[in-house]
């Protein structure tokens, strides 16, 4: 069934292709999560970034600005919501989504379908609130960490509204990511400057543009004095960070 209303990244994916690359240790983690299960269904699957390319794979994605990025060689999709999942039941071995359960309408709906059409594992890439509350974006975005704290849900929920207890995967953010979700340039300052990096990044995209534009005055006005350096610059030599980023595994 077609979305009923009109999907975000209708509004906001324009251009995803180009900053949002699959990054391969992100990447990793998904695949060893879903094991040998066949076939999978990618609920949120955007343009086609971590499905597995050795086995059979469906799409499932709310948004047509997206659905026309995917390339030729991504695996087939069709324009649905996580809420109203048009398979039957047990139709696939395992299911996944990649930060995508922030943007549901529904999320206990949705997950209530992943399970209906799922026999085995429902893997979710995704960021807890409980491991690391805050970081150093949301010092100079209160918006962007408003937004965030509304979108997020707590482990024991999630759990209680699939029924089943998760196996919990911590993925660190590699300092060199090549996903550009908002968490992915944590030692790369200067990118939240850049317009092509937020607009790829609904946690940035998304607050009025007054307090994105506030926020990157203060950014700005730090990089060039050295107070960001002298507040955060440790960060610098760490090749990765966990920023409260998981891999959740429910079911076998």
């Amino acid at each position: 069934m077609a979305p009923t209303h009109r999907p975000v990244y209708d509004e906001i994916g324009a251009g995803y292709r180009t900053r949002r690359h699959e990054d391969p240790r992100i990447a990793s983690a998904i695949w060893q999560a879903l094991g040998e299960a066949a076939p999978v269904l990618n609920v949120g699957a955007g343009a086609g970034s971590y499905e597995p390319r050795d086995r059979q794979v469906v799409g499932a994605e709310p948004a047509a600005v997206m659905l026309a990025q995917r390339p030729p060689s991504a695996a087939p999709a069709v324009c649905a919501r996580a809420e109203e999942l048009p398979f039957g039941n047990k139709a696939f071995g395992a299911a996944m989504g990649v930060l995508t359960l922030h943007h549901w309408a529904d999320r206990a709906r949705g997950l209530a379908e992943l399970r209906r059409v799922t026999g085995g594992p429902v893997v979710l890439f995704t960021r807890l609130p409980e491991p690391v509350p805050t970081w150093w974006l949301h010092d100079y975005f209160p918006a962007t960490a408003r937004l965030e704290a509304s979108r997020q849900t707590s482990l024991t929920r999630l759990a209680a509204e699939v029924g089943e207890p998760a196996q919990v995967i911590p993925v660190p953010i590699p300092a060199d990511c090549t996903d550009g979700f908002n968490a992915a340039y944590w030692c790369r300052p200067h990118a939240y400057l850049d317009p092509a990096v937020w607009r790829a990044m609904s946690a940035l995209a998304l607050i009025p543009d007054t307090d994105r534009a506030a926020g990157m005055d203060r950014l700005r006005g730090d990089l060039a004095s050295g107070a960001w350096h002298r507040r955060w610059g440790h960060l610098l030599g760490l090749a990765e960070l966990d920023l409260g980023y998981r891999v959740l595994v429910f079911g076998p």
